[in-house]
């Protein structure tokens, strides 16, 4: 009896070893000297939970993450043009019936160029749930849009050159409705737009890779973004972006393609397509943390070179 309830205590103690070993591991987030890392793996955790139902356009799960992009705006210092953070908008899809979505938009003024706008965008919309399933998209594009919280925080208490529009675009995935609703009737004068830093996938790649797409078009931002690159603890790569790449020119594959359009010079992050993209097994449990971490600290480098150097 002795020796059998020794090997239980035995067992006991194993087994609360390992499951706070399991409680460290999992709490613990990357560490980071410029953005809240454990706050931004929360908004991403967030976002991509089933609760949120995928995060269709028009749905119960859209509304419900739009009101989450809301309150962190609010709580990141991001202020509201006018008194309303949300620009509702309409479009009629391919079934001839009208979808209503709504983009949350906001901004944080500069101290030198006040009239002048970096946007920096992301869309919070995913695919909703198909054929029972839910599509969490942790990746696409939750995880572009906790980091607009992240580069939102750090303006705040950082203040850039140029104005910093922050755009949680919906509609997305039905053909970047948001950002062309953004364009027809954007909160500040189209003019005043002196470019658009769009993220979308940033927080998957086994090759620990993220792309700056669009110096084909904006060779401008190449020097800055070389100079980023050489410090980057990920590799910042140049490309995706060339016409005769064909599925592989990003130009006009997510929100800075209305920008593009529109003649407003662009920067685009992102990652190549992993085995989840668009699949219902792009959860949050499949996030690589630390290169998500790094590469939205690569962002944010890019952003402050880019305010320093435009004028």
């Amino acid at each position: 009896m002795k020796l059998v309830t020794s090997f239980f205590i035995f067992a006991f103690s194993l087994l609360s070893v390992c499951a706070q070993t399991t409680t460290v591991k999992q709490a613990s987030a990357p560490a980071s000297k410029i953005i809240n890392a454990a706050q931004l793996l929360r908004d991403v955790e967030t976002l991509s939970a089933d609760e949120m139902q995928g995060r269709g356009i028009g749905t119960a799960g859209g509304i419900k993450a739009r009101e989450f992009v809301v309150r962190r705006f609010k709580e990141t210092g991001v202020k509201a043009f006018g008194n309303e953070y949300v620009a509702p908008f309409e479009f009629t899809n391919r079934a001839n019936a009208k979808i209503s979505g709504a983009n949350v938009v906001g901004f944080i003024e500069g101290k030198k160029y006040k009239d002048k706008f970096i946007v920096i965008s992301a869309h919070y919309d995913h695919v909703g749930i198909q054929k029972g399933e839910i599509y969490n998209g942790a990746d696409d594009d939750a995880s572009g849009t906790a980091a607009l919280f992240a580069l939102a925080e750090y303006f705040k208490k950082n203040k850039p050159q140029h104005s910093v529009i922050f755009a949680a675009f919906d509609g997305e995935e039905s053909g970047l409705r948001g950002a062309r609703a953004f364009i027809a009737a954007p909160p500040a004068a189209k003019e005043s737009i002196v470019m658009n830093v769009n993220m979308d996938m940033l927080s998957r790649s086994d090759k620990n890779e993220l792309y700056a797409s669009g110096t084909y078009h904006n060779p401008q931002f190449k020097p800055a973004l070389e100079a980023v690159a050489k410090n980057a603890k990920i590799k910042l790569l140049l490309g995706h972006d060339r016409p005769e790449q064909g599925q592989n020119d990003w130009t006009n594959q997510s929100d800075h393609g209305a920008f593009h359009a529109a003649k407003i010079p662009f920067i685009y992050f992102g990652v190549e397509d992993h085995k989840d993209y668009h699949r219902p097994t792009d959860d949050f449990v499949n996030i690589n943390q630390e290169f998500y971490v790094r590469a939205v600290e690569t962002i944010l480098e890019a952003v402050k070179s880019f305010d320093k150097e435009l004028k």
